[in-house]
């Protein structure tokens, strides 16, 4: 493969870069302060609804979107650096319009949606006069195994009517969010993998109760993670999503890139936490000297460059592969990111945690806030156990 960017993504890079400078880094704490100071924590602050407007207006807008002319058309290899760039932010993804779970989102409905969905949920999405949330995980369950799903989804006639308990549903609290996307199980005789299904259901339908806002290790995040209780909810026969049964192929389709987006950004905030650590053993005396001076701080940061590299260029490779010889080819790559990634930037957020002292472990800085995503992330969109066993049994197949 060749590791040099696209003229493209150098000339985007160049100017989201400036973007991030110029307006996110120094939102950041406004960003805060407003939702501190808001009436609803969960409801958009002024300040990213001028970014968002900023970020359209130099055509920084939905760059993650490859189909049908919707998004900028970049390849996964093109996007990459740029998804690397706004993860340097926590707020980043959501100024340009790239922000889970409505990136997933998005290109399920290009994928697979009807026109009519299409135009009804797409489009405002894009738009981002919307918000929306994917609701798939139980708490009674072990959700990395799709199959073991127990909400379910029944044919009632010209309707479907929905059952069952979901939770860490992330956007849910968001007063923009007016779509869900359920995962449920509509025929439990089908094969395995012919189980479930996926339906559009509008936020306001009668029998959706949010039960309480969940905290990711003590942060609660603006868009919420909710538990949710769907109760006899009835949603027209339209709004399954492709036919019944597809639930599972949908979720496979959507997870190759979606990985590769986390991924990127976990790169961002290795970055930006190895940026940190550097500036801080510079500034720090401790026993005569800079931190900088000391060898364990050396080891830290010198490890740090080194591990960052690897990740992105193996993030890169996994591009690269899904670009060029599809998604499946990839998938012992893309597992192997979602694993690497995350489990990199940790480790890289708590050297800095570490260099930053007590500062570290307060809110006074973006490094606790890190620490936690970094940590989460390690377990959300499937633990890394699900996918260091996709890799094994991909790796053993070779010799069998």
């Amino acid at each position: 493969m060749d590791f040099s960017y696209s003229p493209r993504t150098r000339e985007l890079l160049g100017r989201l870069g400036q973007f991030m400078d110029e307006y996110v880094y120094p939102a950041e704490r406004v960003y805060d302060e407003q939702i501190a100071a808001a009436d609803d924590p969960h409801e958009q602050p002024p300040i990213m609804r001028e970014l968002q407007a900023e970020a359209r207006r130099q055509g920084l807008w939905n760059l993650f979107m490859t189909h049908d002319g919707l998004g900028a058309g970049l390849t996964n290899l093109e996007y990459a650096p740029l998804a690397e760039m706004v993860g340097r932010s926590i707020i980043g993804n959501e100024t340009i319009n790239c922000s889970a779970p409505d990136t997933g989102n998005m290109e399920i409905l290009a994928m697979f949606g009807s026109e009519q969905q299409k135009d009804k949920w797409l489009k405002p999405l894009l738009d981002c006069k919307i918000r929306s949330a994917f609701a798939m995980t139980e708490p009674a369950v072990a959700s990395s195994d799709a199959t073991n799903i127990t909400s379910t989804i029944r044919r009632d006639g010209g309707h479907y009517v929905l059952n069952g308990r979901k939770w860490y549903i992330s956007g849910i609290l968001d007063p923009d969010c007016k779509l869900i996307i359920f995962m449920g199980k509509s025929d439990p005789d089908a094969p395995a993998y012919r189980r479930q299904s996926m339906i559009l259901v509008p936020a306001d339908t009668p029998g959706i109760e949010v039960l309480r806002d969940l905290p990711m290790f003590g942060f609660h995040d603006r868009l919420g993670h909710g538990e949710v209780q769907f109760t006899d909810v009835r949603i027209p026969a339209e709004n399954m999503l492709g036919t019944e049964g597809d639930g599972f192929a949908i979720a496979q389709g959507r997870l190759g890139p979606g990985r590769m987006h986390y991924a990127m950004r976990a790169i961002g905030m290795a970055e930006r936490a190895l940026e940190l650590m550097c500036r801080r053993s510079l500034d720090r005396t401790a026993f005569g000297g800079p931190l900088a001076d000391r060898g364990v701080v050396r080891e830290w940061i010198a490890r740090s460059r080194i591990e960052i590299d690897q990740i992105r260029l193996l993030t890169l490779q996994a591009s690269w592969l899904m670009d060029t010889k599809g998604n499946a080819a990839a998938r012992s790559e893309v597992a192997a990111i979602k694993v690497s990634a995350m489990e990199v930037a940790h480790k890289v957020v708590d050297r800095a945690v570490q260099t930053f002292g007590a500062a570290g472990v307060s809110n006074d800085t973006v490094l606790a806030r890190m620490h936690a995503i970094t940590r989460a992330l390690q377990i959300a969109d499937g633990p890394n156990e699900v996918h260091l066993r996709t890799i094994a049994r991909l790796e053993v197949k070779k010799y069998r």
